[in-house]
């Protein structure tokens, strides 16, 4: 195969997928290792991808946002591993927030059958869920955004300052050992830090292929809630434990 031929490849892949290991390409395409690991590194160069361990993730325009749909389907089985243990967090007679990500969605079917729990979500899709599990649900007013069925707005955020909640769950776009935890939109963003304000825990659940990315607007500083991803490369685990606590799952 030619070199743009494996290049266009590698860019279809990770449009769609969003990463990709060296180990796949090398396997899909029956190409050396070592020449897909000058193919990462012209991509990068050419600022077309972000190269990870081991692989390489989509780059991303700062205040893209994916639809709910869209987001559903990238990465789903990291974001169940780390969505049960989030629900292993949660305790008899706990408030919690459950923003609305699509990872936080995978947490709704290992939420603890309680009677005494109560959820807060920002989110349509998310309180459709919980009521049928038969979870006592708040959902706040507000707008509703359409690409991620999101309630944002002032409504919103108002309601949010008067209540108080054990731990709250949050998706991200981004974490960056500088930029912290990030957002393309502002009103979600404003709906995120609020909630992990109003909170005594606050929790990020984020997959690899949010790691050492920014997005464009800054939710919180790294130290202002803990992390829950699936696989963290060793080297920037430890950045990342200066700043706040991370749980691989």
């Amino acid at each position: 195969m030619l070199t743009n031929e494996r290049h266009q490849y590698i860019l279809n892949y990770l449009e769609t997928h969003g990463t990709i290991t060296i180990h796949e390409i090398s396997a899909a395409l029956a190409t050396s290792e070592s020449t897909i690991r000058r193919d990462l590194q012209f991509l990068e160069d050419q600022k077309l991808l972000l190269r990870v361990h081991g692989g390489a993730q989509r780059k991303t325009q700062l205040n893209h946002e994916a639809s709910m749909a869209e987001k559903r389907q990238l990465h789903l089985i990291e974001k169940q591993k780390i969505a049960k243990y989030a629900g292993t967090l949660i305790k008899e007679g706990d408030t919690i927030f459950l923003d609305a990500g699509s990872t936080t969605l995978e947490m709704i079917p290992y939420l603890p059958t309680d009677p005494t729990l109560k959820v807060v979500t920002n989110s349509v899709t998310h309180a459709l869920q919980l009521l049928e599990r038969g979870i006592e649900t708040i959902i706040l007013g507000g707008t509703l955004k359409c690409t991620t069925n999101a309630i944002v707005g002032p409504t919103a955020v108002e309601q949010l300052q008067q209540l108080y909640f054990d731990k709250a769950f949050l998706g991200m776009n981004g974490i960056d050992e500088q930029a912290g935890y990030t957002t393309p939109d502002t009103e979600e963003a404003i709906i995120k830090k609020t909630a992990a304000l109003q909170s005594q825990e606050a929790f990020v659940l984020a997959d690899r292929s949010k790691l050492k990315q920014r997005s464009f607007v800054q939710v919180l500083s790294l130290k202002q809630a803990m992390i829950l991803t699936d696989n963290c490369p060793k080297d920037y685990l430890k950045t990342l434990k200066k700043h706040t606590k991370v749980t691989e799952v």
